[in-house]
């Protein structure tokens, strides 16, 4: 534990960046759209630029002993390479490339009084964003804010601190070259669950604070946080397989949205299988997981149905558990309405998907599932900023109030009333 000074000392290092992010915040309101995307421009240019430091810091980070202990998917999480440096530079121009949400008119009207009245999207001033190690979180967090008119403070996992310090530079020099205050994009490292929770009760500097990561940072904050929270957190999802399912389409996005990137949150955690096609479709699939290398657990008519695949017995824990791993669980259910039951109750409102041929399953199943997102026939490793044409996110939200489902530009503004009179006053 840190001691006395220690402690006043990281809060003071937070309170002072809260504050230069307030004070950049208040000019990045009203900067104008250009100087906006010049800044994108410039980051976009300067991590190509910055590649290969980038990518030794990258290598340090890699190389510390605080990332020996990281399972082989979150070590996938925090790896860079040249390919994923220049999809963060393409996911800038992308943001770039988005009309500025800034100003717009959402409703407008005269009153009796002659009043003229107009509803306005406006930033909502400071953003904190605690998240764990993917550093390229660092990248599509600053330039959302950006865009959006927000300054932001960074808060990443200890493990990619070097690359995230990397990263933040580029961004703070492209601001710099815009002629926008650098301190629009400020990394706070150090200090552990500390200056956690001193960054959580920052009342008057953070409007919003977004912690991206697990139920253990979810619970963190919701412990201390006087500051309003919109959580980013856990992906329980699931591919319910019907059974009026296409089932070599089946395989293939089951396969995909547990293999193609276990450590991510919309990969899918759990496999629901109806009973009717149990016995033609666990055989294949799960031999296809378990060549991938993914560790199978299930109830026991899964295992009766697993064919020569090795199935190790579920335990209660593991419905409820987003594994971020080459891990998954699997149980057989008897119709429609089991699986809608089991994903409502073990789901954590992330993205959950159904594959069948049955258009009225299909709405079923759309209009009852508790999800941000829901797919008919595809996997849920779409749910995606870039996939859903917002540039990037800042992570998806599982909770119904402010904004749900990947947090993109419209997601971090809030409204404002501007009326227009000629002398009105009211009696």
């Amino acid at each position: 534990m840190a001691t006395l000074a220690g402690m006043d000392a990281t809060l003071t290092d937070i309170a002072a960046d809260c504050a230069a992010a307030e004070k950049a915040a208040r000019i990045l309101a009203t900067a104008p759209t250009e100087d906006k995307n010049r800044a994108l421009d410039a980051i976009a240019a300067g991590l190509v630029e910055a590649v290969d430091s980038i990518l030794a810091a990258n290598e340090e980070d890699l190389a510390d002993e605080r990332a020996q202990g990281l399972s082989s998917a979150l070590i996938d999480r925090l790896t860079l390479n040249r390919k994923r440096i220049e999809s963060m530079a393409a996911g800038v121009r992308e943001v770039a490339s988005l009309e500025d949400p800034v100003g717009d008119v959402l409703e407008e009207k005269s009153l009796d009084s002659g009043l003229e009245l107009k509803k306005v999207r406006v930033p909502l001033g400071v953003v904190a964003v605690v998240y764990e190690a993917r550093p390229n979180v660092t990248i599509d967090c600053a330039v959302l804010t950006i865009k959006s008119g927000n300054a932001i403070l960074l808060r990443g996992s200890s493990y990619a601190e070097r690359t995230n310090t990397a990263l933040a530079d580029v961004v703070r020099a492209g601001l710099a070259e815009a002629g926008l205050p650098a301190d629009s994009v400020v990394l706070s490292t150090g200090g552990g669950r500390d200056a956690l929770a001193g960054l959580a009760t920052q009342e008057g500097t953070i409007d919003l604070l977004i912690p991206r990561g697990g139920e253990g940072l979810k619970n963190a904050l919701k412990a201390v946080a006087t500051v309003p929270v919109l959580y980013a957190a856990s992906g329980n999802c699931h591919v319910y397989v019907h059974a009026d399912a296409d089932l070599e389409m089946a395989r293939s996005i089951a396969f995909n949205a547990k293999v193609s990137r276990p450590g991510v949150c919309n990969a899918a955690e759990t496999l629901l299988v109806d009973s009717q096609v149990a016995a033609a479709f666990l055989p294949d699939a799960l031999a296809e997981l378990a060549a991938a290398g993914v560790e199978l657990v299930g109830d026991e008519r899964v295992r009766e149905n697993a064919g020569d695949t090795e199935v190790k017995i579920a335990v209660s824990d593991d419905w409820d558990t987003e594994f971020l791993d080459l891990k998954l669980a699997v149980a057989v259910v008897d119709d429609l309405e089991a699986a809608i039951e089991h994903i409502n109750r073990h789901g954590s409102g992330h993205s959950e998907a159904i594959v069948t041929e049955n258009a009225q399953a299909a709405d079923l199943f759309s209009g009852s599932v508790d999800a941000a997102a829901v797919y008919v026939n595809a996997s849920t490793r779409y749910t995606d900023g870039f996939e859903f044409g917002m540039g990037a996110e800042i992570g998806v939200s599982t909770q119904k109030l402010h904004a749900r489902g990947p947090i993109g530009l419209r997601e971090l503004m809030t409204t404002k009333y501007v009326v227009r009179g000629d002398g009105q006053v009211r009696g």
